[in-house]
């Protein structure tokens, strides 16, 4: 049995979106939580597109990913990102990066939807 659970992003800020997301991915809005147990939760976020954030932090927000190759150190703006990806990108990172780096957060993962 697959719980459902849907998150409208309008208005809301990335951080409240992600962490909302990350706490019903690990199951924490379910009475019957365990720690050690993957749960089943399908999270949905719609409209994302719609959230909101300042003009300044759109460009100032940088994301870094290193190749661990010698100079392969590339930082991205949220603006550069979300126009290259589209604004389901940055709320995917923000997600995955508020899970518990664990054999589940792959799994997790795949149980979230992101749509425009």
């Amino acid at each position: 049995m697959a719980n459902e659970y849907s998150i409208d992003a309008t208005g809301k800020s990335l951080g409240r979106i992600a962490s909302e997301a990350a706490k019903a991915l690990m199951g924490k809005m379910s009475a019957d939580y365990t720690p050690n147990k993957r749960s089943d939760v399908k999270v949905s976020i719609t409209n994302a597109s719609k959230l909101t954030m300042r003009d300044k932090k759109r460009v100032q927000k940088t994301y870094v990913t290193y190749t661990q190759y010698p100079g392969g150190l590339k930082k991205e703006s949220f603006a550069n990102l979300s126009a290259r990806r589209g604004y389901s990108e940055p709320i995917r990172r923000a997600v995955q990066r508020m899970l518990p780096r664990n054999t589940f957060r792959t799994a997790r993962m795949k149980n979230l939807i992101i749509s425009n």
